[in-house]
């Protein structure tokens, strides 16, 4: 049996995931987004998560370099590292720094990269680690900047005002902002009208190592694929048998097995037939 306190916190529940229906409610909200999340939150955290997760990705999709010369010599990453922001004060004298430096000395707050390589010396097997192979501007506050977790009378000793968000770079003494840039979803099919008013779909196929642009398009009555390595659009049933799905029957059933759906389907089989091909190999 419910207690009343259990009906009290379901109410609350519903009272809380209820929406809000008054502009006046919901500029309440600003400041505690603010208070929370602050204006750079998004910049601070996408930048973390590109020298923590996303480089070491990269490295991983573009691991292995092989010579044309001799198929026995490569060079292997293994590991990519991005340090600590510091200044080479002299040969091989490293030693850390702080932003307001780099601004007052005209220089970038950046952090060595440094690698893992294994390669071949001969018939030899060489591992060689912490090898730099570039710089890697620093953006302030974020999870390898000197000012992370620091307390405000440790900030005013570093000459940096503790309400200072953050979120932006020391370049060459210029303090730079990278603005955020809006881009279609990648890996996800949108489906639009084109200027005839013809229905067409898209997808960015993105990974590591490359990129690429499909499109569905109808042309007269019929489908066509596009695609960024293909000079001609190749009807759509083509494409299917290239990809090892033979049987008409098969190819209808993925789309869907509606009157209306076989009817726009038919011409593009049609079509295929015409051609002449029947299997994957042709």
């Amino acid at each position: 049996m419910a207690t009343t306190s259990d009906l009290l916190i379901e109410g609350d529940k519903e009272k809380l995931a209820a929406p809000i229906k008054t502009v006046k409610e919901k500029w309440k909200l600003l400041p505690a987004f603010l208070k929370i999340k602050g204006l750079v939150r998004q910049h601070i955290d996408s930048f973390n998560y590109f020298i923590n997760v996303e480089i070491k990705n990269i490295m991983d999709a573009n691991d292995k370099v092989t010579s044309d010369a001799d198929p026995m010599f490569y060079m292997k990453y293994l590991n990519i590292y991005i340090g600590m922001p510091d200044v080479e004060e002299g040969f091989n004298i490293t030693k850390p720094i702080s932003p307001h430096e780099c601004r007052l000395r005209d220089m970038s707050y950046s952090a060595p990269i440094t690698v893992d390589v294994e390669y071949t010396r001969g018939q030899q097997r060489v591992v060689r680690n912490n090898l730099p192979i570039g710089r890697m501007p620093i953006m302030l506050r974020s999870s390898n900047c000197v000012l992370t977790g620091k307390s405000p009378a440790e900030l005013a000793k570093l000459n940096e005002c503790p309400i200072d968000p953050g979120g932006y770079f020391i370049v060459k003494g210029v303090e730079k902002v990278i603005l955020i840039q809006e881009q279609l979803s990648k890996n996800r099919m949108i489906v639009e009208a084109d200027r005839k008013g013809n229905v067409a779909c898209s997808v960015t196929s993105s990974t590591h190592e490359r990129k690429s642009r499909t499109n569905v398009i109808m042309k007269k009555g019929r489908y066509y694929l596009k695609h960024n390595t293909v000079s001609e659009d190749i009807p759509i049933a083509i494409m299917f048998k290239a990809m090892g799905i033979e049987c008409d029957q098969e190819i209808v059933q993925m789309i869907g097995t509606e009157d209306q759906i076989l009817s726009a389907i038919a011409p593009s089989l049609e079509e295929c037939h015409k051609a002449q091909i029947f299997t994957q190999t042709q």
